[in-house]
């Protein structure tokens, strides 16, 4: 749950050589994960692929990763930068076996 910190999510976003790019920043839940949700759901509808830069995603909880399966279902969805911890919530529950991971930006696009 949110607690209304500074870091609630922020979600940035641009479009590079034909790829939607969305930087999420901060914590994720189920109070916060709005604009996420509306920035990959109309990327995911204009483009056929999108990168989600979670280098900056400090807490993510189950909302989180049900909404980039999800995305990964409706477009390419490529996952950069994830930190260690992310990564970690990503291989325990087994949606690093679904999801496109990428080191990098760079690496996502291309």
């Amino acid at each position: 749950m949110s607690n209304g910190s500074d870091s609630d999510g922020t979600v940035r976003q641009y479009e590079r050589d034909g790829t939607a790019v969305v930087i999420a920043h901060g914590d994720f839940d189920a109070d916060t994960l709005a604009p996420l949700l509306e920035a990959l759901e109309a990327a995911a509808d204009k483009y056929s692929r999108v990168v989600i830069d979670v280098s900056g995603v400090v807490f993510a909880d189950s909302t989180f990763l049900n909404l980039l399966l999800r995305v990964c279902h409706q477009t390419s969805l490529r996952v950069a930068g994830p930190t260690a911890q992310l990564r970690r919530v990503l291989q325990i529950t087994g949606t690093d076996t679904v999801l496109d991971i990428r080191e990098s930006i760079t690496d996502a696009l291309t």
